[in-house]
């Protein structure tokens, strides 16, 4: 028996072999045809930013402008300025790890869309559908190949998804380790987040190592920052920067202390840095924890997220209008939690309260676990939120849970969210679609009813990069397979999906039982029965492996058959071509 890898340890089926059979099974691999620049057009702007908001749903934007109407008495957000040009539609596809249908992304599949301009499958960071995936090139990829300057700003990990897919291509986005060793080569010259977990890299067994990567980047000339006053420190001339602020995320808005920078502090500072290349620059914000704040349905902690959004989005609109040659355009990957403002067939919705809550569940949770008694919870809730008149049936859900992951705190934030008089459908994503804001020339080009891989695809076409050259350079050099690795730690590949790929035949011989692999003159059979492997008729010391009747063969016969030495890159879970 093999133990079975994809990309985070799932089990795959690659290649069915009828072994009782008469034939080789067909392959159903979905394929994903990379998406072409659009036509070649006049460059409109030297710079581009793009400005998401993770999780933030048509609701969230309207809970932030209640918010700012009732308690910073503005009649309306900074996004509401004239920029509003349409919608965005943010389905994913069908993925081979999954029966999910895609209708309802996740945030790698929706950030490839709206970086890289094509579809693909939820988990996946900037690579394509199917057995053997392939990179697709990013709007920040193509930019560098003009000689601009990137950045990408977030309050989520810099190696969450959002980030990460703009500089880095996994199967899996749980490979942040990988995602955060890509980054160092990747050219981006500006990493503003946190996730500083994983610049200490770790072992396959999650222990910690003695590889820390941090003076890495600094060898290659990134200032380094963890604090607010780290990052005053860095110079605009600085070149290239690493701001790693906290260990995981930084912490929500309401949770943080005056040593950690906030969102428009972070994107100030990555405009000086960057505006300093004569080339322009591509700039990537995230504003990440609007998605967490909707995943454990803390409505007032995701107004305060949106509310440093909207911030940060006058940070870059007066930018862009100082500088004249500038294109912003802000969108969302997907909303979360099902967010409705207003429940129970009861019109009304309690601004009021909005304003009251103090620290997140997440600074809370931790207090919550230490209460025992009705009246340990009734002071806690007191001191954070004001309510002095909990229930019976209020302290039991808390004290007990709401029944998921989030445990008390996820309790408080139901009873929090009905005294607000606000619902949510649950803790995951929704299919809704999102709005979408731009200023400059990309304006036009976003205006309407548009999918996410339109932001990629006019991004590209307004700074004039080319999506179609980026991504051949990258296919040229990298294939992403699903693989398994044996008891003896050996990693191994299904034989008709990374033939295919690298244009060696695969056919069946009923009577031999055997796999028969052409590529010009050289021959590979296998008998399936045995794994015994015979290369151009002779005995080969390798072996293939038959497992669930799909047939594994080690990278070496691969190479054998194309005369080629491809490599295993395991850190990455990629093949290097050349």
């Amino acid at each position: 028996m093999l133990k079975q890898v994809m990309g985070s340890s799932m089990a795959i089926s690659l290649l069915t072999l009828s072994i009782s059979g008469a034939a080789l099974a067909a392959d159903t691999t979905t394929t994903t045809t990379t998406t072409k620049a659009p036509e070649t057009a006049p460059t409109q702007s030297k710079n581009l930013i793009v400005l998401i908001g993770d999780g933030m749903g048509p609701a969230e934007v309207t809970a932030a402008r209640y918010y700012s109407k009732k308690f910073l008495n503005k009649d309306r957000l900074e996004l509401d300025g004239g920029y509003y040009v349409g919608k965005a539609t943010t389905y994913s596809q069908a993925g081979p790890y999954t029966s999910e249908s895609g209708a309802v992304t996740d945030s790698a599949a929706a950030g490839t869309a709206f970086s890289t301009g094509n579809k693909t499958y939820n988990n996946a960071i900037s690579v394509s559908n199917g057995d053997v995936a392939k990179p697709y090139g990013s709007v920040i990829e193509a930019a560098m190949k003009q000689g601009k300057a990137t950045g990408l700003v977030t309050t989520d990990s810099i190696v969450g998804a959002t980030p990460a897919v703009w500089a880095s291509h996994v199967r899996q986005r749980s490979n942040q380790n990988a995602i955060a060793s890509q980054y160092l080569n990747s050219g981006v010259n500006v990493f503003f987040g946190g996730g500083k977990v994983n610049f200490v890299t770790k072992d396959d067994k999650g222990k910690r190592t003695d590889k820390n990567i941090i003076p890495d980047f600094e060898a290659k000339g990134y200032k380094t920052a963890y604090d607010k006053a780290g990052l005053d420190a860095i110079p605009a001339t600085a070149g290239n920067a690493l701001g790693l602020f906290a260990l995981n995320e930084i912490p929500y808005v309401l949770d943080r202390d005056d040593k950690t920078p906030n969102l428009p502090q972070l994107t100030q500072k990555a405009l000086d840095i960057l505006s300093q290349n004569k080339n322009g620059f591509v700039l990537m914000v995230e504003q990440g924890r609007i998605d967490h704040a909707g995943h454990a349905n803390d409505l007032p902690a995701n107004v305060q997220e949106t509310l440093e959004l909207d911030a940060t989005f006058k940070t870059l609109i007066d930018f862009a209008k100082k500088d004249g040659n500038t294109s912003v355009v802000v969108t969302a990957d997907h909303e979360t939690g099902g967010l409705s403002l207003g429940i129970n067939n009861v019109y009304e919705l309690n601004v009021d309260l909005f304003n009251k809550e103090k620290r997140s569940y997440e600074y809370l949770d931790a207090i919550l676990k230490t209460a025992q008694t009705a009246d340990d919870v009734r002071k806690i809730v007191a001191d954070n939120i004001g309510f002095t008149d909990l229930s019976d049936e209020e302290i039991a859900l808390i004290l007990k849970g709401d029944g998921s992951s989030y445990g008390r705190g996820g309790g408080y934030n139901a009873v929090v969210s009905k005294r607000l008089a606000v619902g949510w459908t649950g803790h995951g994503h929704t299919g809704v679609d999102v709005g979408v804001w731009a200023y400059g020339p990309i304006a036009s080009l976003v205006k309407g009813d548009i999918d996410n891989t339109d932001i990629a695809k006019s991004g590209a076409k307004v700074i004039g990069a080319d999506l179609t050259a980026a991504t051949k350079e990258l296919q040229d050099k990298y294939l992403y397979p699903l693989f398994k690795v044996t008891r003896d730690n050996k990693t191994l590949f299904t034989a008709k999906s990374l033939a295919e790929a690298l244009d060696i035949k695969v056919t069946w011989d009923e009577a031999s039982k055997s796999v028969l692999l052409t590529k010009d003159s050289q021959k590979l059979s296998v008998l399936v029965e045995t794994g015994a492997i015979t290369e151009n008729g002779a005995a080969s010391a390798l072996v293939g492996q038959v497992d669930n009747g799909k047939l594994y063969l080690p990278l070496e016969a691969f190479n054998k058959l194309t005369g080629k030495t491809f490599t295993w890159d395991s850190a990455n879970e990629r093949i290097l071509k050349n």
